[in-house]
């Protein structure tokens, strides 16, 4: 309930996707909270998130800091609030607020945290992670590409393991 109020009180359109039942007291969702999440948001139990996170109209993205949610966000160019509760998160997540700069920690899961780092995210801070995650955008593809490291050292693990004897 506070992950709802949060994002039904920060104003802005959300995409929740969350399992069923997840919820505890759903039942008992306040009037304003259905208003506004009628208004501004669509909750799933499930949705493709490769391709969420290249939706043009995605404005940022709350993950668990895992891999690849992050390699995701960062291809797509989507800034991001990271939730790191397991034990690469933690890194993963540093990496992304501290040395890359391309989002924001969740620290506490109460409403108000979670309205005011939306709205960092999306509003007084929006261009400057933005900024930030198109070069790093820009970097990944870069990497991935014909010539780019990621794709020289494929190209070198292949020809390794064509040329093991077996």
């Amino acid at each position: 309930m506070e992950f709802w109020h949060g994002l039904v009180d920060s104003g802005h359109a959300f995409l929740w996707v969350i399992r069923p039942g997840a919820i505890l007291d759903a039942e008992v969702i306040p009037k304003e909270l259905e208003k506004g999440q009628q208004e501004r948001g669509y909750v799933v139990d499930w949705a493709p998130q490769e391709e969420v996170s290249a939706h043009k109209a995605l404005g940022g993205f709350l993950n668990p800091s895992g891999w690849n949610s992050i390699l995701e966000s960062i291809v797509a160019g989507v800034p991001m609030i990271c939730w790191p509760y397991s034990v690469d998160h933690f890194i993963n997540c540093r990496c992304v607020t501290k040395v890359w700069k391309i989002g924001l920690e969740l620290g506490d899961w109460d409403r108000l945290t979670i309205k005011s780092t939306i709205k960092e995210l999306m509003e007084s801070r929006r261009q400057e992670f933005q900024e930030s995650v198109d070069k790093a955008a820009q970097w990944a593809k870069n990497c991935i590409s014909k010539g780019g490291s990621s794709s020289l050292n494929l190209e070198k693990l292949i020809k390794d393991i064509k040329e093991i004897k077996v």
